[in-house]
């Protein structure tokens, strides 16, 4: 049972939607519609990166990264998120193993960084960082969190795409 990590196919769309919503389900935090956030941006064609791991040729998990924009207008932002796993399936690495691909892709391409809302505990392992002093207004300073790629620190607040707040 090998794991593959690949671009998103359009044919994958279906599987990534059912997927986040699946793995949404439960939470407590989630807002119900991550699986409808991945399409809206797939529609606005402002998803930079999407990719899912796929075993024995079913897709199992998803990431995506968006475009972030930095106050002072530096280029190469992006955010993190929604990443998925199959319930079933979580706490074997997966959307770990997602997630470094898709930091390396950044990487990849010079970014400058990437931030994401989510659990530091978890976030950390991959170099995410609090900066609540950069935390975008309605964003929860606890969970914002930072992994600079290109800089060392940003130098003004980072904020998410405006279609993870709705529609345009």
């Amino acid at each position: 049972m090998s794991l593959v990590i690949r671009p998103e196919k359009p044919a994958d769309r279906e599987a990534i939607h059912d997927i986040t919503r699946r793995a949404f389900a439960p939470m407590d935090y989630a807002g119900g519609n991550e699986q409808d956030l991945i399409d809206r941006f797939r529609d606005a064609g402002a998803l930079a990166i999407s990719l899912v791991a796929e075993r024995d040729g079913v897709v199992v998990g998803q990431v995506t990264f968006t475009e972030a924009f930095a106050a002072d207008g530096s280029p190469g932002w992006y955010s993190l998120g929604p990443v998925a796993v199959e319930p079933d399936l979580q706490g074997q690495h997966i959307g770990s193993r997602l997630i470094e691909a898709g930091i390396a892709k950044l990487r990849e391409c010079d970014a400058a960084g990437c931030v994401l809302t989510g659990d530091p505990a978890y976030y950390s392992r991959f170099g995410f960082r609090i900066f609540s002093d950069l935390c975008p207004e309605g964003e929860p300073a606890a969970y914002y969190q930072i992994l600079p790629l290109r800089v060392a620190v940003p130098e003004a607040v980072v904020a998410f795409h405006p279609l993870f707040y709705g529609p345009s």
